[in-house]
């Protein structure tokens, strides 16, 4: 659809005032630039935007690179519109949920009210003073298209839990990166203020507890479409982003379960649908509620922003009753019109649009009564035979169904093949409640509408938006919140205000980003022991070896290995594990979920360094045809992992976060190198050099071998130096010591039995080197050795265990064995 009214030319031909400016700096840009911005946002978009979220993945929304800007006036008159409609939709609900005077007046049909699935009657049962606390909606969203006249209309409500606001935040940040011209010659008003303003409300809001309140964002998880939103909007707020299973309620209470205990929650922003808040006042399967929330709620000891029943009044059949509503409500007419809109409840009205359904499919749209997140159908887009289909099913129950007259629409330039070309837009307007009133957010996001799409339904996942600019027509201050004061807060540093199922994460992000180092290791050393050509007898010794370390780390089966029709199976099984759909791929995939899963908690840089290098090494191993390219791309492999830990180091405070991180690689770490070494030492005591050699490979510790001792092998110094000097930062002792010492900073030295299994395994490993050191024949002594390391390998697998019972517990056993939920080759190290 290309009809409609143009946003920008008149209907005159001429360029509208708001948009000269914006139209001056697109026409300086050179012959290529709309596309190469285009491109420009785009990539802005994949590397540290929505689309970053999983390696390869496609951005989830992308913006087009010229704005939408509206005129100073017509946002005032936006703004008074909307926040006059807010105040009704508010006065509804508060009747609903209260007296339902509204009900029997009759201005309401009870079908409104008790056939919607979007009322919750346990919702009711609140407190007499609560309604006089705080709002049922904090926050409200309208999608707006433009009537036959001209001007905006409303065609849907948002008042459950309206998602875009951190979309309006990433496409301004985005566009203001690559159009910078566009923001100097027409500057819009900034976001920030109104922030602000809602970050200020929630703080009163929450100050019934006294103190400092805390304030969480309640997210359904990391794989729901918009949870990249809801980590945006919870750094812009500065408050907490939880799951379900990170709170609990007791005594009445709301607290997120962290490594010290039960921290409280006195407001908590809701992202989760209303009847999966509460599986105990709802009965929802499944759910990803907290048991017991609604009746913390009900008694003040939290607030929910939006409470779980305002979906009632996203069903578009109240279009049909808002007009009405307002002169009673408020004592006056909508100032905002609304997109016509008729309930097929009436035989009549029924009748009427069937009619029209067959002789002029184009008037109207036709969307299910209380259903607010069906997208409308468009009869006039069906053939006739799909037409007569539609037109039986509404006949056979009318009063399901309301009809909008189809809006007149608004077309924006798009850019599109390198050129700008007319697109229909929808506009999604926000606004808060700051205490006082309703305030707008100065901007928002235009849709831009695909083939076939038609008004209604929920945000989709995807799509095309523009960033709405209100521009700033004069140069007058523009002033911000009051600053607000509250008490002093107390000055902590402790390791323990970490979420549970947190630190649960980045331990096994450092477990997987270890793995998949090791992996990497693994295989690049088969890869440059394969491509030497005819290998010789000692060679293939070699070979035999590191296919024993492979086959452990569960990256070739034990069909693989080489035999005596020589390494050809095993080099192109190498490769096969190396490519999509390998285990190499499998643990890519777990870092870049986990990365997703504890993205607020990582700095910018430390995020890109997770995910850039790792989505374009992948992308580099998919692509490679031969063992050197494999070998190549293995090796950008290891370079990444070694930044990541780099980048830890530097940049992350010495808290929970780190110490779980760093305490997940340190066990990986020991227990990877304990199983190369038992595989390794698999060797009769003649042949003892081919496994050493792989131990100083493996342990990347062939140069401080060689600085040492020259080239001479011999069994206790490669063994001593992989196994117990304190020294060596890829040594089982070295680790064994970082082990205990980040278990001591996580319990503050509380947790006696867990540093003492970490120590107990550095002596045995200790006493491991020192046995060989006093044998009589050390390279005897060095083969009996592997099942010494594969007990000690359980040992670190019981202590993981021990650490997972200890500290997240508290979760649903997600990362543990046993679960149906672990990925297939977790258990890589003993029991853990």
């Amino acid at each position: 659809m290309t009809s409609g009214t143009d946003e920008m030319v008149d209907g005159r031909g001429r360029i509208r005032p708001h948009w000269q400016g914006l139209i001056g700096a697109l026409a300086d840009l050179p012959g290529d630039g709309l596309s190469e911005r285009a491109r420009r946002l785009d990539a802005g978009f994949a590397a540290d935007g929505i689309g970053s979220l999983l390696p390869g993945a496609e951005a989830a929304w992308r913006c087009d690179p010229v704005p939408l800007p509206i005129s100073g006036a017509e946002f005032a008159t936006l703004s008074s519109g909307l926040a006059q409609r807010a105040t009704l939709l508010e006065a509804v609900l508060d009747d609903l949920y209260g007296p339902q005077e509204l009900l029997a007046e009759g201005l309401i049909p009870p079908s409104l009210i008790f056939a919607n699935p979007g009322f919750l009657r346990p919702c009711r049962a609140s407190l007499p003073d609560m309604r006089a606390r705080a709002p049922l909606m904090g926050a409200y969203a309208a999608d707006l298209m433009r009537g036959d006249d001209g001007r905006w209309m409303v065609v849907c409500d948002r008042t459950s839990r309206p998602a875009g606001f951190g979309l309006v935040l990433e496409n301004r940040r985005q566009v203001a990166r690559a159009m910078p011209e566009s923001l100097r010659a027409s500057p819009p008003r900034p976001l920030r203020a109104f922030f602000d303003a809602w970050q200020d409300s929630l703080t009163t809001l929450g100050q019934h507890a006294g103190g400092n309140p805390a304030i969480a964002i309640l997210t359904p998880g990391t794989r729901h479409p918009f949870w990249f939103e809801h980590l945006l909007l919870a750094r812009e707020l500065g408050c907490a982003l939880v799951e379900g299973g990170d709170l609990t309620v007791r005594n009445g209470a709301l607290f997120i379960k962290t490594l010290a205990g039960l921290q409280p929650v006195d407001v908590l922003i809701r992202r989760l649908d209303g009847r999966r808040m509460d599986p105990v006042e709802f009965g929802a399967t499944g759910s990803r509620g907290v048991p017991g929330l609604l009746d913390a709620a009900r008694h003040g000891a939290v607030r929910i922003v939006n409470d779980p029943g305002t979906g009632v009044m996203e069903a578009p059949a109240w279009a049909t009753v808002m007009a009405a509503l307002a002169p009673r409500l408020l004592g006056t007419e909508l100032l905002l019109p609304q997109a016509e809109t008729l309930a097929l409840s009436d035989p009549r009205t029924a009748a009427r649009i069937l009619a029209d359904l067959q002789e002029a499919p184009e008037r109207w749209l036709l969307r299910p009564a209380l259903d607010g997140n069906a997208a409308a159908t468009d009869p006039a887009a069906l053939d006739l035979a799909e037409r007569a289909r539609f037109s039986r099913q509404v006949a056979e129950d009318p009063a399901k169904w309301v009809a909008t007259r189809t809006p007149g629409g608004s077309v924006a330039p798009v850019v599109a093949a390198g050129r700008l070309q007319p697109r229909p837009v929808q506009l999604r307007m926000f606004l808060v409640h700051d205490g006082v009133g309703w305030r707008c957010l100065p901007g928002g996001m235009a849709r831009v509408l695909r083939e076939g799409e038609t008004l209604g339904g929920r945000l989709p996942g995807t799509g095309l938006a523009k960033d709405v600019w209100v521009l700033t027509e004069d140069r007058a201050d523009i002033r911000g919140p009051a600053i607000t004061s509250g008490p002093p807060i107390a000055v902590r540093r402790t390791a323990g205000d970490l979420p549970s199922r947190t630190a649960d994460n980045l331990f096994w992000l450092g477990r997987y980003v270890e793995r998949l180092e090791s992996s990497a290791r693994l295989l690049r050393l088969a890869a440059s022991r394969g491509a030497r050509g005819d290998p010789s007898p000692r060679e293939l010794a070699d070979l035999a070896a590191v296919a024993r370390c492979l086959i452990g780390a569960k990256l070739l089966s034990p069909e693989d290995a080489p035999s005596g029709a020589g390494p050809g199976p095993m080099l192109t099984a190498i490769s096969r594990a190396a490519r999509e759909g390998g285990p190499l791929a499998h643990r890519a995939a777990e870092v870049a979920r986990l990365t997703e899963a504890v993205r607020d908690r990582l700095t910018g840089e430390m995020y890109a360094t997770f995910s850039q290098p790792l989505r374009h090494a992948m992308a580099d191993l998919r692509a490679a045809r031969g063992l050197d390219a494999l070998e190549e791309g293995l090796g950008t492999l290891l370079r990444l992992c070694a930044a990541v830990a780099g980048t830890a180091a530097e940049n992350m405070v010495r808290g929970g976060g780190f110490l779980f991180l760093d305490l997940g690689r340190r066990m990986e770490r020991a227990s990877a190198t304990s199983m190369v070494l038992a595989e390794a030492l698999k060797e009769p005591p003649s042949r003892q050099e081919t496994a050493l050699r792989l131990a100083l490979d493996l342990c990347d510790s062939v140069i401080t071998y060689r600085s040492r001792y020259l080239t001479t092998l011999q069994a206790a110094p490669v063994l001593d130096l992989v196994l117990a000097d304190p020294g060596n930062p890829r040594g089982i002792a070295f680790q064994c010591a970082e082990i205990r010492a980040r278990l001591s900073s996580i319990s503050d030295g509380t947790e006696v039995e867990l540093v003492r299994a970490a120590r107990a395994l550095q002596t045995e490993v200790e006493a491991m080197a020192a046995g060989i050191v006093d044998a009589p024949d050390q390279a005897v002594a060095a083969a009996a050795l592997p099942p010494r390391l594969e007990a000690l390998r359980a040992a670190i697998g019981a202590l993981s265990d021990s650490v997972t019972r200890r500290y997240f517990a508290l979760l649903p056993a997600v990362q543990t064995i046993g679960s149906p939920l672990a990925p297939v080759d977790r258990p890589l190290m003993g029991a853990a």
